[in-house]
């Protein structure tokens, strides 16, 4: 019988935990006989500071807690369970082989019991009460799981289509990947820079994108811009990259990336700005070739020397 929670505790979530609390070694051996480890995930805890510690930190379906233990003893133990929001909805049955009188049974009602027993008590009346609150208990979990993810998802699409209004506004093009690479979100300005005539859904914009010509550069290809920022989690600033385009021109983009993370720091996806600096490239080209061509125009006439 192990004293503490095992440490694939997590991993055996699909088995209810129980969490069975009493300073005596015997009197949890006692319980663990009568409780089926092919049904629950039996955690064990010796004092009333362990159980709390113990509640704080693991998904409890059921408490058994007994009544007299030293410093903390049960009624203070559960009193400050339900005073704990992580804890406060567990329901915890009493087990007592001294306290069976009215008042401490009212007592322990009063501290936030569902159910009170006596030692010596029947086991199959136990096993029968344990079943019936840990399966209110699931069932409870699984109603708040569902209220909470469709929560989640509606706050997902409002935030959606918060997203795609703020990027159709932008001057720059807005690419979205996953933590993959697959494109999963664009803005209008995307297709203008690649020159697509016809309206292009975002579920296909990845296999457009990501090989077409050159535009593989920056979408697929292992030392782009998207691929590194996924693999590293650095930012990739300002890089300039010649792309093919779907109307048969070629652009010179401007392009950076950033990862997207989640809230423990994973990297969740990687978002990817680029800006069409053709006509700014081709001006500054020109502007070059035309200095380069006065300084060798004048160089050449310092060389030839006054003309008589």
């Amino acid at each position: 019988m192990p004293d503490k929670p095992s440490p694939d505790a997590k991993a055996q979530s699909i088995k209810p935990n129980l969490l069975l609390v009493d300073d005596q070694h015997s009197n949890l051996v006692a319980l663990w006989a009568v409780l089926p480890e092919s049904e629950y995930h039996l955690i064990f805890a010796h004092s009333g500071a362990e159980a709390i510690d113990i509640a704080a930190r693991e998904d409890i379906a059921l408490i058994l807690l007994d009544v007299q233990m030293p410093e903390i003893d049960g009624f203070e133990t559960a009193r400050r369970l339900k005073q704990m929001e992580r804890t406060r909805d567990i329901p915890i049955i009493f087990v007592t082989a001294i306290y069976k009188e009215d008042p401490f049974v009212k007592r322990g009602y009063e501290a936030g019991a569902i159910d009170y027993f006596s030692k010596p008590f029947d086991p199959e009346i136990l096993r029968l009460k344990v079943r019936l609150y840990t399966a209110f208990r699931q069932k409870s979990l699984l109603l708040e799981e569902r209220e909470r993810r469709i929560k989640e998802t509606e706050e997902l699409r409002e935030a959606g289509r918060k997203l795609s209004g703020v990027l159709e506004t932008l001057p720059v093009g807005v690419i979205v990947a996953d933590a993959e690479g697959n494109v999963c979100q664009v803005n209008e300005e995307v297709a203008r820079i690649w020159g697509i005539a016809e309206p292009v859904g975002n579920d296909r914009y990845g296999e457009f994108l990501g090989w077409w010509g050159q535009a593989g550069r920056l979408m697929r290809a292992a030392d782009g811009p998207m691929a590194r920022v996924l693999e590293t989690g650095e930012p990739a600033r300002n890089e300039l990259t010649r792309i093919q385009c779907f109307d048969g021109t070629s652009k010179i983009v401007l392009s950076s990336a950033s990862a997207l993370r989640t809230l423990d720091d994973r990297i969740a996806g990687v978002v990817m700005v680029i800006q069409d600096v053709t006509e700014h490239k081709e001006i500054e080209h020109d502007m070059q070739e035309r200095i380069q061509r006065l300084i060798s125009t004048s160089y050449e006439l310092e060389r030839a020397g006054p003309v008589n």
